[in-house]
């Protein structure tokens, strides 16, 4: 019981000393409505820390060494960089599919694109990182591992390029027929 109430005491101290921490914090930087002046003392332009001045534009240095360095908000730069970053991102990704793409465009044994499309579309609707509910078929044709070695992918087909699935599909239609896939290949 007294363990108990001396860790509930340390525990309390700590609560109580954060709060006054934050309490001198929010103080310091409390800033007039009206005048943008900090709250306090509008006379020395201080918000109670020794070399810090608030303004409407936030926390600034007004003495170097102080530690901090001034911080302009552009929020409209930074999106402007976050959509280039996306879009040079966007792009990669789409040099790499159509890198793939152009390795693996030439479909072996005469079937055509359309046909591998009907066939993904009833079997995973399309989706290359598709996973069967029983967990042992994968990707846009629903390879079993053992099927998608036969034809000679590698690891699990959902993490292939959607490119080597339509060309091993179609080296697995050109062996076997429609038949590899019973609902969706008639």
């Amino acid at each position: 019981m007294i363990e108990t109430l001396n860790i509930s005491g340390r525990l309390a101290a700590g609560v109580v000393l954060g709060l006054i921490v934050v309490a001198i914090i929010a103080g310091n930087l409390l800033i007039s409505r009206s005048t943008g002046a900090p709250a306090g003392n509008p006379d020395s332009g201080k918000a109670g820390s020794p070399g810090l001045e608030v303004d409407r534009d936030g926390v600034r240095a007004d003495r170097p060494g102080s530690g901090l360095r001034p911080v302009a908000l552009d929020p409209e730069g930074h999106l402007r960089r976050h959509r280039a970053a996306v879009a040079e991102a966007r792009a990669r990704r789409l040099a790499q599919k159509k890198k793939q793409a152009a390795r693996f465009s030439d479909l072996p044994g005469g079937v055509s694109l359309a046909t591998l499309n009907a066939i993904a579309s009833c079997e995973s609707g399309g989706n290359p990182r598709a996973v069967s509910s029983t967990g042992l078929y994968f990707g846009k044709y629903q390879f079993h591992t053992s099927t998608w070695a036969a034809v000679g992918g590698q690891g699990n087909p959902a993490e292939a390029s959607e490119a080597e699935q339509d060309y091993r599909a179609a080296l697995l239609y050109a062996q076997s027929g429609p038949g590899q896939w019973p609902v969706c290949g008639q």
